[in-house]
């Protein structure tokens, strides 16, 4: 763990994402403290991790992405050499059956939902 992340305010914001109970709770709570940009640009990385994991190509990733090779570098670097975050995430959601079976971006069927609440 990176000592110049961890204090007590990480804490209590981590503390309040456990604390969420459905989809529905982190999308009112992310909308709330990020910007749309951020969000797209986190689930734009976890993304391309697990398309990376896949063995895809940078070339793959950054047609179907639309991120840059150095964003698509950071991430390889966090696989290879970071604090496994992205792999005992992606382990559990691949037990868990939560993985998409295709690494196409999904459908908005979730944001146009969203939006007509």
């Amino acid at each position: 763990m990176n000592d110049k992340l961890k204090d007590n305010q990480t804490d209590l914001l981590f503390a309040a994402i456990l604390s969420l109970e459905s989809i529905e709770e982190c999308y009112a709570f992310f909308e709330d403290i990020s910007t749309i940009a951020e969000m797209k640009s986190l689930a734009q990385r976890f993304q391309v991790a697990l398309m990376l994991r896949r063995g895809h190509t940078y070339a793959d990733i950054c047609q179907v992405t639309g991120v840059s090779t150095a964003t698509i570098s950071r991430v390889n670097r966090c696989l290879e050499y970071g604090a496994d975050g992205y792999r005992m995430v992606l382990d559990r959601l691949e037990q868990s059956g939560q993985l998409p079976e295709t690494d196409d971006r999904l459908d908005n069927s979730h944001e146009n939902r969203r939006n007509n609440h």
